[in-house]
């Protein structure tokens, strides 16, 4: 299965869509999947601009018809009727075939995604083909339940999108990013799966976003990896998934 990760900088602005189609359909010969961040739609300070670019499927009608080409995971914020949700879409065949919202959603320190954000309550996995999948958004694999619910729900690919800001700037690196790939070992670890981290980059308001985006297969081992900070769009064959 050929896998493209594509660790990209979305604005704060609608504008976002028609840069996500675009790559999506120069990507769409070499892939059989491509994954953009959290909130790739969007951006991630949405604040009170949730509720003028938050969006309904119909919306993203054109984004929805290119997976026909290509199968696509893509972070939005979502709108049904007053509420609002940090959802990850998996989009196939020109059509919707899974959604996760976000369950955990942080209200600490620089995060106030609570306050703006309803929690999703429900984690379940899917199939594409014969493969089992299972989305997590950011802090959701932050979570002990969660490493709880994976384990159980035995899949063989978890999809990890995330927005991650840079903090924790050490002398031996970055202490985030630590945290993250101990997360992501885990998780691959205790459920026996591939699991795909995809984090944007850019800034926005001043916030950084670092980026780092990796491939693990079931005994952690790195399949892929991208750069700190910088836009990069990349395919990877990955062996055992069909």
């Amino acid at each position: 299965m050929k896998i493209t990760i594509a660790q990209i900088a979305p604005k704060l602005s609608r504008s976002n869509l028609k840069r996500v189609v675009d790559i999506v359909k120069e990507y769409k010969k070499e892939s059989d999947l491509i994954i953009f961040p959290e909130l790739s739609l969007s951006g991630y300070l949405l604040q009170d601009k949730l509720y003028e670019d938050a969006w309904s499927l119909d919306e993203i009608e054109e984004l929805i018809e290119a997976s026909k080409d290509i199968d696509i995971v893509v972070g939005a914020a979502m709108r049904d009727k007053k509420v609002f949700r940090n959802s990850a879409l998996y989009l196939s065949k020109g059509a919707l075939l899974s959604r996760h919202d976000k369950v955990h959603l942080p209200n600490y320190g620089m995060f106030e995604e609570a306050r703006y954000f309803s929690a999703g309550n429900v984690f379940e996995s899917f199939y594409v083909g014969e493969l089992k999948v299972s989305m997590l958004v950011c802090e959701d694999l932050w979570n002990a339940q969660m490493h709880a619910d994976l384990y159980k729900e035995d899949p063989d690919l978890i999809i990890v999108i995330a927005a991650s800001p840079a903090r924790g700037f050490e002398e031996s690196g970055l202490l985030i990013e630590k945290q993250w790939y101990s997360l992501i070992n885990a998780a691959a670890l205790n459920s026996k799966s591939k699991v795909i981290f995809v984090n944007r980059v850019g800034f926005e308001d001043g916030l950084g976003f670092w980026g780092g985006s990796c491939i693990v297969d079931e005994r952690t081992n790195i399949l892929a990896k991208l750069p700190k900070y910088d836009e990069c769009i990349e395919s990877f064959e990955i062996e055992g998934l069909s």
